[in-house]
C-alpha cells in the first residue's frame, strides 16, 4: 500500500470514501485481485466510525473493526490510498472512466515518524474538528489517536509563517515541507464506487432547538466524543464550557429527520444511537434522570431487546411528543418544552443536558450532483451498475454499521465485474 502516488489505473476500481464501507469496498475488491484506488478528503480513513465511542451489534470501540482493516490495507500492495483528494471530474464510460483528482496539501511528508517533536514546538491553535469543536489541537497535529495513514498534518491556515518555520526546524527527519502545493491526478478506471458517507444534519437550521445559544445542548454524534476514552475529556461525559457533571438529561429525537423542511426521511439510527447513549451515561451516573422525547421509536429486529432493557429502567422516562421549544435557564441548565402526544398535556423538563438525535444527511449530495451522478430527491447517490457507477453505505441510504458493511460487500462484487469486463 502506497499514499498518495499517481497511476494510470487502467481497469482499476475507484472507490471514493475511506469509512467503513468505502474500506471494506477497497479490501474486498483487491484481496480478489482488482487494482483498487481509494481516496479520502480527510487526512485520515475511518470516517464515522472512527468517531464513534461504541458501535453496533457488539458495541465495540472503533478499533474493533478499524485496526484489522487499516493492517489489511497497509498489507496490499494492489491498493492505493489518496488522502485530503476529492474528485473534480468525471468522463468516460463503464469500463473506461477517466477521473481527475485533486489533493490538497498536508505540509507533511512521507518521513514523517509521529515523534511529536513538531508538535512540542507549535504555539498555533485551531479548533478540533474530529471532536466537533469541543477542545483544540496544535496547528500541526495528528487527527486522532488512532489515525491512518500514521502522519501529522500541518493547517496553514492556523499557523502563523513564523510558527511554521519553528515546526519546519524542529524535525530532524526533514518531513515538514511548507512549499507543498495541491496536485492533480488523472486516472482511468473501470467502475467507480461512491462510498461518501454522511454528515449529521446541522443543528443550527433548528431554530426552536436553540443548539448555538447553550453549552447544554449538544448533538448525539458530540456525545460519542464526550464518552469515548480518546475525545476532549478523556470519556468523561461533562457539560461543554463549565465541565459540569450532570444529573438529568434530555434526549430529542428526530432533530431535523422525518421533516419537510428539514430531512424528509427516517435516519433509521437514531433512535438506537439513543438508546446506546443512555447505556453510556449509565456507566458514569448511576442515579441521573434521563427523559426522552420521541415521536416514534424505531429498533428493527435484534434491536427489540437491547430497546426493552434500556426501557425498563427506572430513571429513564419516554415521552411521545415533539419537542416545540428549549428554553436557556440562568443556571446553565435548559427547559426542553413539548406536548405529551399520549396525554395531550404540555410538558416543561428541567436538564443539565441536551442531547439532539441529529439526522444522516448524505455527505455527497451537492458535489454528486455537480458531477453528474443519478441522485434521488434526497441526495443519496442512485445506482447503475451497468454503467459502472456504483454507491455503497450512507452514501446509498440512512444505515447502520453493520448494514453499511453488507451494501459494501454488494458493491465491491458489482465493480469487479463490470472492472473485468
Amino acid at each position: 500500500m502506497t499514499d498518495e502516488h499517481s497511476a494510470p489505473g487502467a481497469g482499476g476500481v475507484l472507490v471514493v470514501g475511506g469509512g467503513i464501507s468505502g474500506l471494506t469496498v477497497a479490501l474486498e475488491a483487491a484481496e480478489v485481485g482488482n487494482d483498487v484506488f481509494l481516496i479520502e478528503k480527510n487526512p485520515y480513513l475511518g470516517g464515522r466510525v472512527a468517531q464513534l465511542n461504541q458501535y453496533f451489534p457488539k458495541l465495540c470501540p472503533p478499533s474493533c473493526g478499524l485496526e484489522i482493516n487499516f493492517k489489511r490495507l497497509k498489507n496490499n500492495r494492489r491498493i492505493r490510498v489518496y488522502t485530503m483528494t476529492e474528485v473534480k471530474k468525471v468522463s468516460g464510460g463503464p469500463g473506461n472512466y477517466e477521473v481527475e483528482l485533486e489533493t490538497m496539501p498536508r505540509y507533511i511528508n512521507s518521513n514523517c515518524t509521529g515523534c511529536n517533536d513538531c508538535v512540542e514546538v507549535c504555539t498555533d491553535e485551531r479548533d478540533n474538528d474530529f471532536n466537533f469543536g469541543m477542545d483544540k489541537t496544535k496547528a500541526v497535529y495528528r487527527p486522532h489517536e488512532m489515525s491512518f495513514p500514521m502522519r501529522y498534518v500541518l493547517d496553514m491556515d492556523a499557523c502563523s509563517p513564523e510558527v511554521a518555520q519553528k515546526v519546519k526546524a524542529a524535525c530532524k527527519y526533514d518531513a515538514v515541507d511548507l512549499e507543498m502545493k495541491p496536485e492533480t491526478v488523472t486516472l482511468n478506471v473501470g467502475a467507480i464506487v461512491w462510498a461518501t458517507g454522511w454528515n449529521p444534519y446541522d443543528p443550527a437550521k433548528m431554530d426552536n432547538l436553540k443548539f448555538n445559544e447553550s453549552n447544554a445542548i449538544i448533538t448525539n454524534m458530540m456525545m460519542e466524543r464526550l464518552a469515548s476514552p480518546g475525545g476532549p475529556t478523556g470519556g468523561r461525559i461533562l457539560r461543554p464550557g463549565d465541565d459540569k457533571e450532570p444529573e438529568s438529561f434530555a434526549f430529542v429525537q428526530c432533530a431535523g429527520s422525518r421533516d419537510e423542511n428539514h430531512l424528509e426521511f427516517c435516519s433509521y439510527i437514531c433512535c438506537m444511537a439513543t438508546m446506546k447513549q443512555i447505556t453510556y451515561i449509565r456507566e458514569r451516573y448511576p442515579e441521573a434522570k434521563i427523559y426522552v422525547f420521541y415521536i416514534d421509536l424505531r429498533t428493527p429486529g435484534k434491536y427489540e431487546k437491547f430497546r426493552e432493557k434500556v426501557m425498563n429502567d427506572e430513571n429513564t422516562q419516554f415521552i411521545k411528543g415533539k419537542v416545540a421549544d428549549i428554553k436557556i435557564e440562568d443556571d446553565g441548565g435548559v427547559t426542553v418544552i413539548a406536548e405529551n402526544a399520549m396525554t395531550g398535556n404540555k410538558v416543561e423538563q428541567k436538564v443539565d443536558l441536551v442531547i439532539l438525535a441529529t439526522g444522516m444527511e448524505p455527505a455527497f449530495k451537492e458535489q454528486g450532483a455537480a458531477l453528474g451522478l443519478q441522485m434521488d430527491s434526497n441526495g443519496f447517490v442512485i445506482s447503475d451498475a451497468d454503467q459502472g457507477m456504483i454507491s455503497a453505505g450512507c452514501a446509498k441510504k440512512a444505515a447502520d454499521v453493520v448494514t453499511s458493511t453488507q451494501s459494501a460487500t454488494a458493491a465491491a462484487l458489482k465493480a469487479i465485474q463490470m472492472s473485468r469486463r
